[in-house]
């Protein structure tokens, strides 16, 4: 029994690690989804009034979702690789093909959250209803009386309107959330062939086997993490050192003792180092052997970032 508990967690623990760009995605979804709901809930609030209707309606979905863009860009790490190799190197070393696919890395996974809450408004209908109840045609309505134009077409999304208009207002509501919902539906198909088409089109025109470009996106994930563990020992250590020297002791835990002790660090690496290994990188390999990071690159001591005439580029998109 323990076994097979040991077995199954091994496989779970694979499975998340093989697939974290999807799961990273999926509750990002999910956290976007359930913002929307607790918007609608404690937030939305139609005004019911003629040409406020439609500036809040779209103000309700364009708003969060460009909110939510702009927090995805900045959470990227692609994002500030390239700015760093815009200041540290430009984009000389960047074919056109490598640079597309690099912003559509950016912006396709920036676009998961506000594009998964632009569908679930969508889908709602509130907010379009609110938007564009003004707008629908008294003349479309049968026997909608004269007398009523716009101002009282704004106020049906607030059930707010003379009791003999009831039947009109459900006409309205249904007609709306009818045209809203198939323009999520419409949104939902539209990405999910676009989707399709990007992967096909990376698996297509990548230079690297299946098996190798999984290797790769091993590589560079436990690469990351051990980067960034060490990071924290050395960094940790270093201040150690320098606090030590300032008061002539410092204040260790036994786990850092022994950190101390088994690692000693004797001075930080030079500005050109972390230069070397910052930045976006593109796919290289020399002499027929790959090289799969900047860090990889550095270790390897090969210079310069441009295409040599053996070798060949290709951006990854994994994060």
């Amino acid at each position: 029994m323990a076994a097979l508990v040991a077995e199954n967690f091994r496989f779970l623990s694979l499975f998340f690690k093989s697939k974290d760009v999807m799961i990273f995605n999926g509750l990002v979804a999910l956290g976007t989804v359930g913002s929307e709901e607790l918007f609608s809930v404690v937030a939305f609030n139609c005004p019911c009034s003629p040409a406020r209707n439609y500036i809040y309606g779209l103000a309700a979905i364009g708003v969060p979702a460009l909110a939510l863009f702009l927090i995805g860009v900045i959470w990227n790490n692609h994002t500030w690789n390239l700015v760093a190799e815009c200041h540290k190197r430009g984009t000389k070393n960047f074919s056109a093909a490598a640079t597309f696919l690099l912003f559509g890395s950016i912006m396709g996974r920036a676009a998961v959250a506000p594009v998964t809450w632009s569908v679930i408004s969508l889908l709602r209908g509130e907010a379009y209803i609110c938007a564009l109840s003004e707008f629908v045609r008294p003349s479309s309505l049968d026997k909608f009386p004269a007398e009523y134009g716009a101002e009282v077409l704004a106020r049906f999304p607030c059930k707010d309107m003379p009791a003999n208009l009831t039947k009109f207002r459900d006409e309205v509501t249904r007609r709306l959330r009818y045209e809203s919902q198939l323009f999520g539906w419409l949104l939902i198909g539209i990405v999910a062939v676009l989707v399709f088409l990007t992967k096909c089109l990376k698996h297509c025109c990548s230079p690297l086997s299946y098996r190798q470009e999984a290797y790769w996106a091993q590589y560079r994930s436990n690469e990351d993490k051990l980067f960034r563990r060490t990071a924290e020992v050395h960094s940790r250590i270093l201040a150690a050192n320098n606090v030590k020297h300032f008061f002539g002791f410092v204040a260790l835990d036994k786990e850092e003792k022994e950190l101390v002790q088994e690692f000693p660090v004797e001075g930080v690496q030079p500005s050109p180092q972390w230069n070397a290994i910052t930045g976006v990188y593109i796919y290289r390999e020399n002499k027929g052997f790959p090289l799969y990071s900047r860090l990889h690159k550095w270790a390897k001591g090969v210079e310069g970032n441009g295409p040599s005439p053996e070798g060949h580029e290709m951006l990854f998109l994994a994060s």
